[in-house]
């Protein structure tokens, strides 16, 4: 799978490094960007704009947007018929990641991420398959052509 995508492998590792580097780094007082995320937030609030978005549900959002597309990267490596195998390996990277974050310091793991990133993970993947249905229909409309002149 991997041999037959070298471009997409290629992409998908630099996405998970960068995933990597973004999850499992030591982090340092965040004050700053939590700070301009909250002036950012407090601007949009009072042109009454995402009135109902606080900084708790900002960072649920981040981190469903942060795995759309590793649910992208996986199914287009697995294949459209393993979208299972991309949703498994998607929640055991991102289980993985809290756990890894207990260890590291500045990082607070947290259910509600696993959840989030699974989430993100799944909207990948559904993105993923319909952007790929077409092909994926040509191909089986190919096999079928092929079985039936077969006989």
């Amino acid at each position: 799978m991997l041999h037959r995508h070298p471009f997409l492998s290629l992409l998908t590792g630099a996405y998970l490094v960068f995933l990597g580097w973004l999850t499992l780094t030591p982090q340092a007082d965040h004050y700053d960007e939590a700070a301009f995320v909250q002036r950012v937030l407090d601007a949009l609030h009072r042109r009454g704009y995402a009135e109902s978005i606080d900084y708790a549900r900002f960072e649920f959002l981040a981190n469903i947007a942060l795995f759309v597309p590793a649910g992208i990267f996986l199914l287009l490596l697995f294949g459209a018929g393993n979208w299972w195998l991309a949703l498994a390996a998607a929640v055991a990277m991102t289980v993985g990641i809290e756990s890894l974050q207990t260890q590291i310091p500045g990082r607070v793991p947290d259910d509600r991420d696993i959840f989030a990133n699974g989430l993100g993970a799944a909207i990948g993947i559904a993105v993923a398959l319909v952007l790929t249905l077409p092909a994926t229909l040509r191909r089986r409309r190919r096999r079928s052509t092929l079985a039936a002149g077969s006989y």
